[in-house]
Parts: C-alpha cells; sequence; structure tokens
C-alpha cells in the first residue's frame, strides 16, 4: 500500500513538526472537527493552541475537559503511516479531497494509502445493505461500471454486501475506500486483500488512529 504517484507535500503545505501538532491537536480527547477549526482560528495555529490550551483547562468549568494527547504517541503514529506507505494530508493543503474539503465539519487531518491523485477526481458515493440482495449487488455493479466508464472515481466504505460489490466492480478504474477504523484494522478482516487491491488504483482514507 503505497502513495505511488509521487505527488508529495508542496509549497504552502505543512512541515513535519506542523503536521504533528495538527496530529496531537485532533487526537486530544475531546477536540473535534469543529474545535479544532475554532482553537486554530482563535491561537493562529495548532502550536500556539496547544500551548494555550493548559491554561485554559484549567480555568474551564462546567465544559467537557480537553486532554492534550501525547506527543510521543502522535510522533509513532506519525513515524509509522510512512512505513506502510501512507501519509497524513491535511486540510488546506492541495492534495485534500476538494469534495470532503466541502462538507459542514472536514476532518483537520486525514491518513491516505494509496494513490493521491485519485483524491482529486470527480467522485460517486455508491453504499448500501451488507446483507443486499443478488438485484441489490448488480444495480451497485452496474452503476459503478458505468460512472467508471465516465471518469468517476467510485468511493465506499469497505463493508460487505454493496460497498465491497462497488469496490470491486471499479478496482482498475479507480475507487476509495473510507474507513470507520485504523489502517491496522481492515474490518472486516476479509476485505484486507480488497484493501490492497484498491491501493493500486485508488486509495484508502482514515481519519482514525492506526490502531482504532
Amino acid at each position: 500500500m503505497n502513495a505511488n504517484d509521487g505527488r508529495r507535500p508542496g509549497a504552502g503545505d505543512l512541515s513535519d513538526s506542523q503536521r504533528i501538532d495538527w496530529l496531537r491537536l485532533i487526537r486530544s480527547d475531546n477536540v473535534g472537527p469543529s474545535t479544532f477549526r475554532q482553537l486554530i482560528n482563535r491561537f493562529g495555529g495548532a502550536s500556539a493552541a496547544l500551548e494555550a490550551l493548559p491554561g485554559l483547562i484549567a480555568k474551564a468549568r462546567g465544559v467537557r475537559a480537553i486532554k492534550l494527547a501525547s506527543r510521543e504517541d502522535c510522533e509513532r503514529e506519525f513515524e509509522a503511516l510512512p512505513r506502510l506507505g501512507g501519509c497524513f494530508i491535511a486540510m488546506g493543503e492541495s492534495a485534500y479531497p476538494p469534495l470532503l474539503r466541502a462538507i459542514d465539519a472536514p476532518p483537520p487531518l486525514i491518513a491516505v494509502l494509496g494513490r493521491l491523485d485519485v483524491l482529486q477526481r470527480p467522485m460517486v458515493a455508491i453504499v448500501g445493505a451488507r446483507n443486499a440482495s443478488a438485484a441489490g449487488l448488480s444495480m451497485a455493479e452496474r452503476l459503478a461500471i458505468e460512472l467508471a466508464s465516465h471518469d468517476y472515481a467510485i468511493v465506499s466504505g469497505l463493508a460487505r454486501g454493496v460497498d465491497r460489490r462497488a469496490h470491486e466492480a471499479s478496482l482498475t478504474t479507480g475507487t476509495v475506500a473510507v474507513l470507520a477504523g485504523g489502517f491496522n484494522h481492515i474490518y472486516p478482516a476479509e476485505h484486507k486483500p480488497l484493501a490492497e487491491r484498491i491501493c493500486e488504483q485508488g486509495a484508502l482514507i482514515s481519519e482514525m488512529p492506526l490502531t482504532w
């Protein structure tokens, strides 16, 4: 599983140190995408937010406590992802999927395995029942093949049933699997070979820790 299209961070992208700060902030307890954005806007960057948070936490009353993620844990995760062949992409960087950036609360940092170029293509999501009927699976396959013939990448969730059939029908044309967990625990486990094949012309995306 490799980010194998040669596109690496370019001008205007985060440095490794900034990327670790982003990772540490979003991995902190009770910091979701909306809180992350508020903190970045207030303090001007993840590093400044991390420095300010202990003081804010000490003064907090009646709100959910924020427990900062360990820098050591985040550095280990940051170093482990390239060993799998992947990379972290931050919101606002050129490689970040434009349609994902357009949602109300996009994940600030995503982990990607596979081809980065597929993330810039027009995409259509095909998702459905795990225990789908034969007719449902056939329809998912037909839709995926037809859309792929018009240069759409197919997005799904690597689940059993419709998701799997949509991915399989678009393996050679580009498909993206958005995972609920981390890359070290592909679910369901029998789809690990499928995940590896997806990375040849497509990509896996996760916003969760590798071991989640």
